[in-house]
């Protein structure tokens, strides 16, 4: 069984690959995650390298994929507002696809837990992507945080467990 970072990792894989080709052929998508074990060859290390992946690891960082990948457009919405340097569109396919992601974590799934998302995300701008995406993603999504604390009104359980995989 795969570790949720591992999950997540496979979930970026694919959400980038839906992103380019405009949500088109997600079987396509799907079927390229039956390839993760060859990733390591290319430079993706899993977290836990005993662990072995299932299908149904494949298929929760698909469904992660294709979840985040169906509400883009809310999150290019929110991430648009929140962002001072950069217009969604302008920004690294790459950090684009990992906010989004994140985005969805901590806006949609019900049992996230928003801290944590932003502490995977930040290790996932780290593992793919610039020296400066890791603080350009920190920053963006804890504006997004405060929002939910803002917009909460019972306040919410944002999870503890940031230096947790989650």
């Amino acid at each position: 069984m795969a570790s949720p970072r591992d999950v997540r990792r496979l979930a970026l894989l694919a959400l980038y690959q839906l992103d380019l080709r405009g949500g088109a052929d997600p079987e396509l998508v799907r079927d390229s995650l039956d390839d993760a074990e060859s990733f390591v060859e290319e430079g993706l290390a899993l977290a836990d390298p005993s662990s072995k992946l299932g299908a149904k690891d494949l298929d929760k960082a698909f469904a992660l994929a294709q979840g985040a990948y169906e509400h883009h457009e809310s999150a290019d919405r929110e991430l648009g507002e929140l962002s001072t340097e950069w217009r969604v569109e302008r920004m690294p396919a790459v950090d684009r696809a990992i906010l989004r992601l994140a985005h969805y974590e901590m806006t949609v799934l019900e049992d996230g837990k928003p801290r944590a998302s932003v502490h995977e995300a930040v290790e996932l701008a780290k593992q793919f992507s610039t020296k400066e995406s890791p603080g350009f993603v920190n920053a963006l999504l804890d504006r997004v945080l405060k929002r939910l604390q803002v917009g909460s009104e019972a306040g919410p359980d944002l999870g503890s467990d940031v230096g947790g995989e989650g």
